[in-house]
């Protein structure tokens, strides 16, 4: 298995996991920033549809979520500009959520699922959205005034460092965005932390159904593209099972494949990962 922890410099040598880390996080950083920045100019952003998918077209990026299992009635329930055609399916679909409950979406982009998620809560419920890239969060918070959201609010932190409370939310939410983490036991231990004992984890991220290739592992491109630091789905269970989450269930969606050949067309990436639903949940007191 591939080491992880370094990241090859220009050098030769390897720098510490924590340079490496944050070399990961800042190239990730840098290529969502230019994601909310073409869309708002209307540019495409050049990355590869998926992840980095959005388009000056918003038809495009409808089709895009669509196609990730959003209905159309859920596209007309939010601001323009919040769709961005990012992620690899609809964790909301698996949430359950209930009116008057907390909900904490990781790596909320333009705010897409929060503002569903803040309509099914209801004027009794609240949604915290939390991204590291304030082009992104300057979005959401701009989606969220035109969309007259009052119960739902967004954090600058990354997520392996949530600026939440102990306790807080009664779901996590998060659309591809676990794979792009450098450190992903933390970011399950952080979501431990912040689940109230009862809650539940319900994500959509990307997961390894076999070891990727070096070639594929240490291309950035694949990286912000969400290949690159997909897990092993083993690997992602003993990740939330370390972290204490009971009731662990991995849904791989082998009809995924389709819409990830398009992320890096001619690489073959979709013979390697596929978008995967991850549940979870923290066990209740006493």
């Amino acid at each position: 298995m591939p080491n992880h922890s370094e990241l090859p410099v220009a050098s030769g040598t390897s720098r510490p996991v924590t340079d490496a880390a944050d070399a990961t996080r800042n190239r990730v950083r840098g290529a969502y920033a230019r994601v909310a920045q073409a869309s708002d100019a209307g540019d495409c952003c050049g990355e590869a549809s998926s992840c980095c998918g959005v388009s000056e077209d918003e038809q495009i990026n409808q089709l895009i979520s669509l196609r990730l299992g959003y209905t159309r009635a859920d596209l007309l329930a939010v601001p323009d500009g919040a769709d961005m055609g990012l992620g690899c399916g609809n964790p909301r679909a698996i949430a359950s959520l209930k009116p008057g409950e907390t909900v904490l979406d990781l790596g909320a982009g333009g705010g897409f699922d929060c503002f569903l998620a803040a309509a099914e809560v209801g004027a009794d419920g609240h949604v915290i959205g939390v991204d590291m890239t304030p082009d992104m969060l300057s979005k959401a918070r701009g989606n969220a005034v035109r969309g007259g959201f009052r119960n739902v609010e967004f954090r600058l932190g990354e997520i392996e460092h949530l600026p939440v409370a102990d306790g807080t939310a009664d779901v996590i939410i998060s659309n591809c965005v676990v794979n792009l983490s450098p450190d992903k036991p933390q970011v399950f231990r952080e979501a431990f932390r912040v689940l109230k004992p009862g809650g539940r984890l319900a994500i959509s991220d990307v997961v390894a159904t076999m070891e990727l290739p070096e070639s594929m592992r240490d291309d950035p491109h694949l990286h912000s593209a969400c290949v690159a630091g997909a897990s092993l789905i083993e690997d992602v269970e003993t990740m939330l099972r370390d972290a204490g989450f009971e009731q662990v269930f991995i849904a791989p969606k082998d009809e995924s494949k389709d819409f990830i050949r398009d992320w890096a067309p001619g690489r073959g990436v979709e013979d390697y990962v596929v978008s995967a639903t991850i549940e979870g949940v923290k066990p209740a007191l006493g």
